[in-house]
């Protein structure tokens, strides 16, 4: 069964600390789904500990929902949470995220290969691969191809009936152009400019 995500993006009130202000503190800027909607397992457990395949050390794991969560949000999440029906409620702030280091990877594997025969697209190998491929994964696939160790970037192949693909486990592949994540992030900075980096965070739980 996948495990898809859900949640959103809420600022801090700058009212809150100035006296006049009797709303919520914070409000719920907008909802995730129309930014992000993919379920990328590599990057749940670097971020947030969830489908943690790769043993990442996870960003923001765990955290619950916060106490002081927005109205829209908790409407969203907080039922289906303590219903049991989603898991894994954590939040992360744009001061964290925008310190992520993107070249940190797991210790244990390099990448993910994903393999298919052309004969037969539909049918989809997927390995987590340390940087020097498993006897069994070479026998699967064949060799690499030369520098595929020190890519940053998806590799694709086709070798005799087989197509692979080759993507790094780094937080910048996994965070980064070929995935939706840069939609998020320029939402939360984009408010981090007007409310402050320590007043945006991204609140999410998965089912």
């Amino acid at each position: 069964m996948s495990t898809d995500i859900h949640g959103g993006i809420e600022f801090r009130h700058p009212g809150v600390d100035a006296g006049y202000y009797d709303g919520e503190p914070w409000v719920m800027a907008m909802d995730l789904w129309p930014l992000y909607d993919q379920s990328d397992y590599a990057a749940f457990g670097y971020l947030f500990g969830v489908r943690n395949y790769a043993g990442f050390r996870p960003l923001a794991a765990d955290r619950g929902l916060p106490p002081d969560l927005s109205d829209g949000l908790r409407a969203e999440l907080e039922l289906m949470v303590e219903a049991g029906e989603l898991h894994g409620a954590t939040w992360v702030s744009w001061a964290e995220l925008s310190r992520l280091d993107l070249t940190s990877a797991p210790a244990g594997y390099a990448g993910r290969l994903t393999w298919s025969r052309e004969s037969l697209p539909s049918l989809l190998h997927q390995r987590l691969v340390p940087a020097q491929w498993p006897r069994e994964v070479l026998e699967a696939v064949g060799p690499p191809p030369l520098g595929l160790d020190r890519s940053a970037h998806l590799t694709e192949w086709v070798t005799g009936d087989l197509r692979c693909r080759y993507e790094p486990l780094t937080a910048g592949f996994l965070l980064g152009s070929t995935t939706q994540w840069p939609h998020v992030f320029a939402v939360m900075k984009a408010l981090a400019g007007r409310f402050g980096e320590e007043e945006i965070r991204l609140v999410v739980a998965f089912d």
